[in-house]
C-alpha cells in the first residue's frame, strides 16, 4: 500500500475485513488513510482544499508555521505518517492535547476527545489509544513504560524512525524528540532516560521554587 499503490486509500478500502470490528487489534496505516480520504471528500475533494482546511482550522490557530503534509499519488494526505514539522511545531501540536483540545481560548477538538485519544484500546498489547500510544491500561507496552519511569497518564505520537511528541498532563509537560530512535531494544533509543530525567528535573525545580 505505502510503496506500490498510487491511491493508498482506495487500496485500503478494497481490502476485505479479516475480523469483526472491535474484536482484534493490529497496527495498520490503512484505517488512517481511509479517514484521510473521507476528510478530503468532506472539504472539497481535492488536495488544495485539504491543505487549505488543515492550515485554516489547525495549523494557523496553533501557530504551526513549518508543516509539510505528504500526499499519495492520488492526492490524498497520507495522514498515518509523513507529516513533517519543526520541533517547535510538534510541541505546539502536543500543547493542544495538553490543554484538552483548546488553543487561544478556542475549543478546536470536541470536548472529551483528548481523553478518548489517550484511553487504552482493548487487545492492544503495545498500549495504544485512538491515534496515540498510551500508558493507560495494563498492556505490556504501558506497563513496561511505567516501570521505566514514564508517568501513567503519558501518551504520545511516534514517528516512523522513532520521533516522539510526548504529552504528560500530570506534569503539565510536552516533550519532543526528533532524533532517530531504534524500536528495539527500547532502552537503546534514550527516550526512556529522557522522559525519566526531565520529569525528575522539573519536579526537583518545583520543590526548590516552593521552598523559596
Amino acid at each position: 500500500m505505502k510503496f506500490m499503490e498510487a491511491d493508498m486509500a482506495a487500496y485500503a478500502e478494497s481490502m476485505p475485513l479479516e475480523s469483526a470490528p472491535g474484536t482484534v487489534w493490529n497496527y495498520h496505516d490503512g484505517n488512517t488513510l481511509i479517514l484521510s480520504h473521507l476528510i478530503r471528500n468532506a472539504v472539497g475533494g481535492n488536495p488544495s482544499e485539504v491543505l487549505r482546511f488543515a492550515r485554516r482550522e489547525l495549523f494557523a490557530l496553533l501557530g504551526m508555521r513549518h508543516v509539510t503534509l505528504q500526499l499519495d499519488g492520488a492526492g490524498t494526505v497520507e495522514g498515518s505518517s509523513e507529516m513533517l514539522k519543526s520541533a517547535r511545531d510538534w510541541a505546539r501540536f502536543g500543547q493542544l492535547y495538553l490543554n484538552d483540545g483548546v488553543a487561544g481560548g478556542r475549543r478546536i477538538l470536541p470536548e472529551g476527545w483528548v481523553g478518548y485519544s489517550a484511553s487504552a484500546t482493548q487487545n492492544a498489547w503495545v498500549g495504544i489509544g485512538a491515534g496515540f500510544w498510551s500508558n493507560q491500561g495494563d498492556s505490556f507496552g504501558a506497563t513496561y513504560r511505567v516501570e521505566h519511569g514514564w508517568p501513567r497518564d503519558a501518551f504520545f505520537a511516534k514517528g516512523t524512525i522513532g520521533q516522539y511528541t510526548i504529552v504528560i498532563p500530570s506534569e503539565q509537560m510536552v516533550i519532543v524528540r526528533l532524533g532517530r530512535s531504534p524500536n528495539w531494544p527500547p532502552e537503546a533509543d534514550g527516550v526512556f532516560d529522557l522522559v525519566r530525567d526531565v520529569v525528575a528535573a522539573t519536579r526537583e525545580k518545583g520543590k526548590v521554587a516552593g521552598a523559596n
